[in-house]
């Protein structure tokens, strides 16, 4: 019986395949490599075959991958094409709004339905680290903060509002009640690591370049998710900056943020694909504009 094929581990062998080497593999893909490596494992497994063999100078293709990879890449780009074909056909009288983590829409929202009842509005909460959803038309809309974890090359950036940084640590920590704190004073304490991300979000978060040029020392925990960067705090073995307004931490009593002295503020945006002609994405826009930011 020939197995179903999960698309996403097929594409995650397409770019072990490409590059060879799943640490490289694991930095374009976004995700942590002992991850990496399992779904591999798991794609072989419903195959009934090798594809990657590990060797000190990184990883080759067996027989059986050579064979499977172009049939794999003919399949994602039949899938993309399928897709966006699909969503293509769809009537111009339809939104997919996306946000993120913490962020709220729902006014926006309320007065774009209100606008066109007859339009679909649909919305999608999705984690940071997905603003390609614009890109691959997963949304048409997102509203997230900058940097951005992708190039933006091809995306409209509408600003909402600035917001400041803060230090996130336990409650017990040495600058807890500090009125506040300057990027020096916690140039030394560990920062929680994150996965999959890109180096300019990286670097805005861990407060780089410093001025040693020396990158940010890092806590004994890589988080793949928000909750696990919160327990690393609670532990004690790591600091975190985030946004002033983020208050997720706020289910932790154990958990407080000091303000940060003289650094640069976030940029809550609404990111759209550039050129976009659907005249709801606009409107939503021009809401969001007036709807979400702080002034309002």
């Amino acid at each position: 019986m020939t197995p179903d094929l999960d698309l996403r581990l097929v594409r995650y062998f397409a770019v072990v395949a490409e590059h060879l080497n799943f640490a490289r593999a694991a930095e374009e893909l976004r995700v942590a490599q002992p991850s990496l490596s399992r779904q591999i494992q798991r794609l072989e497994n419903a195959l009934g075959v090798r594809l990657l063999e590990r060797t000190p100078q990184g990883s080759r293709l067996t027989a059986a991958g050579a064979a499977f990879l172009p049939e794999a890449q003919g399949l994602l780009h039949r899938a993309r094409n399928a897709v966006l074909t699909a969503r293509d056909a769809a009537p111009a009288r339809t939104i997919t709004i996306g946000y993120v983590d913490d962020l709220v829409v729902t006014p926006v929202v309320r007065a774009l339905r209100r606008r066109h009842p007859d339009a679909h509005v649909r919305t999608r909460h999705l984690d940071s680290k997905d603003a390609d959803a614009v890109l691959d038309r997963r949304v048409d809309v997102l509203v997230t903060r900058t940097p951005l974890p992708i190039p933006a090359e091809e995306l409209d950036l509408a600003a909402l509002y600035a917001e400041p940084r803060v230090l996130l640590v336990t409650s017990s920590h040495r600058l807890a009640g500090k009125e506040s704190v300057s990027a020096a004073d916690i140039a030394a304490e560990p920062l929680v690591g994150c996965t999959g991300m890109g180096s300019d979000w990286t670097s805005f978060w861990r407060l780089e370049p410093r001025p040693d040029d020396e990158p940010a020392p890092l806590g004994p925990t890589v988080a793949e998710t928000y909750d696990d960067k919160l327990e690393a705090i609670v532990e004690g073995t790591a600091i975190a900056v985030i946004p002033a307004h983020d208050r997720r931490f706020t289910l932790r009593p154990d958990l407080v943020t000091v303000p940060i002295d003289g650094i640069e503020r976030c940029q809550v945006v609404v990111a759209t694909r550039a050129a976009d002609t659907n005249p709801l994405v606009s409107e939503f826009v021009q809401f969001a504009e007036s709807l979400l930011s702080r002034e309002s």
